[in-house]
């Protein structure tokens, strides 16, 4: 490479460093971000396993030791509850740069998950299941996404056609985690999810949710072929018009199919007679001759039944 070459590429390279938007420095920078933000959610994994096992008494402890644990992380980072609450609402404007900070903690979260052998629950064994297996998680979209209260990246979306694999009397579990970050304002987020199947029919489901865990949307199996499933996640206003920073962070999404076992196929039940069906009325509503101390006088020759004789007692 010659002189004049050289001088070209760094000169490229001046003006790329430049061009790239720096954040300004009474701002957590994004290393730090990411660091804080990784300390964050693994304390929160910590506490979510101690609720499930029971070490938790009440879900106000459990509120009281995730502030404590923040406060530790930020005392660890030398940075004040101020400066945290203003970096986000920095990284709430440019949600760009907050998706990327959020897909590194992911992956870190997932290293560290397979290093210690953890698990976030039973449902996470499902991700390792065959797509041909009796029970197999099939999401096919994005695990995790960064909602913010505003159009377009208020609503996650999703649709997914049928194949070969599906069987009539499959059911399906939509699970996902999520984690509100919010500075103030009510969060009123809302699932949704949608069977439809190929007789056209649809069957759908729908729940609210505003709490930091894991939340799951379940539909019934139905005896018929499934044609497509689609759905979304979307984060509401909610009641108060605030420009406070708010943010929904939708992680660990999955899909579980699961197919219908041949043993809890329901045989068709027995037709019942007309007499058995006369049984079953109230008393007041049967035929005269059905009626309780009646029964109708036999016939002879196969004619219809005689009207039933009432014998009244001789009084004297």
């Amino acid at each position: 490479m010659n002189l004049r070459h050289s001088h070209i590429v760094l000169l490229f390279l001046v003006l790329l460093s430049a061009c790239t938007p720096k954040v300004p420095k009474e701002y957590i920078q994004p290393d730090d971000m990411e660091d804080i933000l990784y300390d964050y959610f693994l304390s929160q994994g910590i506490i979510r396993i101690e609720g499930l096992s029971g070490m938790e008494g009440s879900s106000r402890v459990m509120d009281y030791r995730r502030e404590l644990y923040f406060e530790a992380i930020l005392k660890k980072y030398d940075v004040t509850r101020a400066e945290f609450d203003s970096s986000l609402v920095y990284y709430y404007t440019r949600s760009d740069r907050f998706v990327k900070i959020w897909k590194n903690v992911q992956e870190r979260l997932g290293e560290a998950a397979i290093e210690y052998g953890a698990s976030a629950g039973e449902v996470e064994t499902f991700t390792t299941s065959t797509l041909t297996g009796d029970t197999a998680n099939i999401w096919n979209g994005v695990i995790s996404q960064v909602l913010v209260p505003y159009a377009p990246y208020n609503r996650l979306q999703y649709q997914l056609q049928a194949d070969t694999a599906f069987r009539k009397g499959d059911s399906f579990m939509l699970v996902w985690n999520s984690d509100f970050l919010y500075q103030s304002g009510s969060k009123d987020a809302v699932a949704y999810m949608a069977v439809r199947y190929k007789n056209d029919s649809i069957v759908s489901s729908v729940t609210h949710f505003s709490v930091n865990g894991r939340s799951q949307l379940r539909i019934e199996g139905c005896d018929a072929s499934v044609k497509e499933i689609k759905g979304f996640i979307y984060l509401g206003q909610g009641y108060e018009n605030t420009s406070n920073m708010r943010m929904l962070i939708v992680s660990n999404i999955q899909l579980i199919r699961f197919h219908k076992k041949e043993n809890e196929i329901k045989e068709p039940e027995p037709q019942k007679s007309k007499a058995d069906s006369l049984s079953q009325l109230p008393d007041s509503l049967r035929p005269r001759h059905h009626r309780l101390g009646e029964r109708p006088m036999p016939s002879p020759n196969g004619e219809k039944p005689m009207k039933p004789i009432n014998i009244q007692p001789i009084t004297r």
